[in-house]
């Protein structure tokens, strides 16, 4: 059995699923996946910062993930053949971008591993050490 590429409901499906999450709205009703009052998964809304490099016009569709260091987010950026990227507004921030437009560039086992990773990342030192204790294979 292969695994299946990434869709759009996988990533509200997984991030809902973390314990602890939280999702808000956005003020302009964006989706927001919150642990103890931060932000691991984060649908944007449209930004100066990521553009179409055809027309210019702001992309519509960015969701970003959180990730565990500076060096993961490297690791998922350089390539430009990836569809993680990043902004130089979240240079100082290890977190990913990612079109909701690409997701199926990775999978879901992929994608459900960033955000645990994202949402462990987030979580306080007591919630990510029992979820990994529960999650140990």
């Amino acid at each position: 059995m292969t695994d299946q590429p990434a869709q759009l409901g996988d990533v509200h499906e997984i991030a809902a699923a973390m314990p602890y999450a939280r999702r808000i709205e956005g003020p302009k009703g964006n989706a927001i996946y919150q642990v103890g009052g931060k932000s691991f998964v984060f649908f944007r809304t449209p930004q100066p910062d990521a553009v179409d490099p055809d027309t210019g016009e702001r992309l519509d569709d960015v969701i970003m993930i959180w990730v565990e260091s500076e060096s993961e987010k490297l690791a998922l950026v350089q390539d430009p053949d990836s569809p993680f990227f990043t902004t130089a507004r979240f240079e100082d921030y290890p977190s990913v971008l990612i079109r909701a437009s690409r997701l199926a560039e990775v999978s879901r086992t992929e994608l459900a591993e960033l955000i645990q990773d994202g949402w462990r990342s987030r979580a306080s030192k007591r919630r990510a050490a029992q979820w990994i204790a529960a999650n140990r294979r």
